[in-house]
């Protein structure tokens, strides 16, 4: 019997916060206990330290290069009525899937753009509800002339501006309602959350509990659609043939406290904080519990989850994952991907190669905050200033994970090895540090006239008219 699948990825949730990860201020119960019963992995990594890149490279299996999406006309993700997307030519996770049978539906934060061809009925989802793009990319205090943001049904819009307290149960009580409706057919639900995204909204329910404030809410929230969605498998007698995958887009945005845990660095840089994220998997009595500590990430999901749905992926184009089943199931300990490319935007700034990674050039102002991007011209025009520098670090991860020792003048061999491994990937994907034209890149989605799913009315009846927080990215 082919196995429901249920993937959810988390917004900016960090390496650290949660329970089963060393947090100590967040409270993820029904996450740890999944944890418990399943298998945690301590290196598994996002392809992005940034959302849209990140979310195209887990549902094609690709270097987000490789489907040209390292970079969004000048920015680091996609924003509202931009004419660039996910290729419809390309084959995505939920399209392989539903070669084979299986229902789809995604729920939650899209973000690989928002025009007719590039949502996510386009690629392979029989339903979709949820917001197209980031939480933030709305009327707020600090961008009040962005345009009304979309809550999707379909292709519909079914609210503009929706209070954003309540998304998260709204979110679960569709899920509920797919699980429900395909209890005698394999199924795919693809559950984004729009947390721990800023602007921080979580249920007052979740506030008044939380010991990390609003932040704390959030992961609450998330851990509490977890709770419900267990429930919700087991009440339908699905949950032993389901296997739930849990994770985060890229590692979170704050520089302080614990929240991307010994890891150093954080979302938008290629320290390990910005891509080394949790994952849980747990498959009641064919997942062997325990902790793994084997390179792996997002784009080898791909070919694994197509493996274990009994589906063939594409062989006509280069996939960039590896198949892991005996990974992911406990079935080996040993990973069969050997290297790691970490870009940011289309900048190869890292490579990791089994316990040892060489850091080759990295941006001015590195770790930036998004919040300081609107998707205008000129906020294009500063990303392209900021410049890359040469930088010369080698760090040994299996014994420093938070990247302080530099060895790169201890280990000539191991450098010229890793920097092999970087000439190698700058001539199939690109470097636009070096000016290097990948040989092997496809081309992103274009829509002629491309332009906003909404404009602001004035006169229209939103809930919230404008957002009255100022956190962005």
């Amino acid at each position: 019997m082919k196995p429901n699948i249920v993937l959810i990825n988390c917004d900016d949730l960090g390496f650290g916060d949660l329970g089963c990860y060393g947090s100590v201020k967040n409270d993820t119960p029904y996450i740890d206990a999944l944890a418990a019963d399943g298998r945690r992995f301590t290196d598994f990594y996002m392809a992005s330290p940034v959302c849209s890149p990140s979310r195209g490279a887990m549902m094609t299996g690709c270097y987000p290069q490789r489907i040209g999406f390292g970079s969004f006309h000048g920015e680091w993700v996609l924003f509202p009525g931009y004419d660039i997307g996910l290729n419809p030519e390309e084959v995505s996770i939920a399209k392989v899937l539903k070669s084979v049978g299986y229902k789809t539906l995604h729920v939650g934060k899209w973000h690989c753009g928002d025009q007719p061809g590039f949502q996510p009925m386009d690629h392979g989802f029989d339903d979709y509800y949820g917001l197209p793009y980031s939480n933030d990319m709305a009327p707020l205090p600090t961008r009040p002339t962005m345009t009304p943001l979309p809550l999707m049904h379909g292709r519909e819009i079914l609210e503009l501006q929706p209070d954003q307290r309540g998304l998260t149960e709204r979110y679960v009580e569709k899920s509920v309602e797919f699980i429900r409706k395909n209890t005698e057919t394999p199924f795919f639900l693809y559950f984004a959350h729009m947390h721990v995204h800023r602007p921080l909204y979580a249920a007052q329910c979740f506030v008044d509990k939380s010991r990390n404030g609003d932040y704390g809410a959030c992961v609450a929230a998330i851990d509490w659609s977890v709770g419900v969605l267990v429930d919700e498998l087991r009440r339908c007698g699905v949950y032993e043939n389901t296997l739930i995958l849990f994770t985060s887009d890229n590692g979170s945005r704050n520089d302080v406290g614990d929240c991307n845990g010994p890891l150093r660095g954080t979302k938008a840089t290629t320290w390990e904080g910005g891509l080394r994220v949790p994952l849980v998997a747990h498959w009641k009595g064919t997942i062997t519990p325990g902790v793994n500590d084997q390179l792996f990430n997002a784009m080898d999901l791909y070919p694994t989850l197509a493996k274990l749905a009994g589906a063939e992926i594409p062989l006509d184009r280069i996939i960039d994952g590896i198949e892991m089943a005996d990974l992911l199931l406990g079935k080996t300990e040993e990973s069969k991907r050997t290297t790691f490319f970490y870009y940011m935007c289309d900048n190869l700034e890292a490579v990791r190669k089994g316990d040892w990674k060489l850091h080759v050039s990295r941006r001015e102002h590195a770790g930036r905050p998004s919040g300081d991007h609107d998707g205008t011209e000129k906020s294009a025009k500063i990303l392209k200033s900021m410049k890359n520098e040469v930088v010369k670090e080698l760090y040994n991860l299996r014994n420093d994970i938070s990247e302080k020792e530099n060895l790169y003048a201890e280990y000539p061999e191991i450098v010229a090895d890793l920097q092999n491994e970087v000439e190698r990937c700058r001539e199939d994907l690109g470097d636009a540090f070096t000016g290097t034209m990948g040989k092997n890149i496809r081309k992103i989605g274009w829509v002629p006239d491309a332009h906003p799913l909404a404009e602001y009315d004035e006169n229209h009846p939103y809930i919230i008219a404008m957002y009255d927080r100022d956190e962005i990215g």
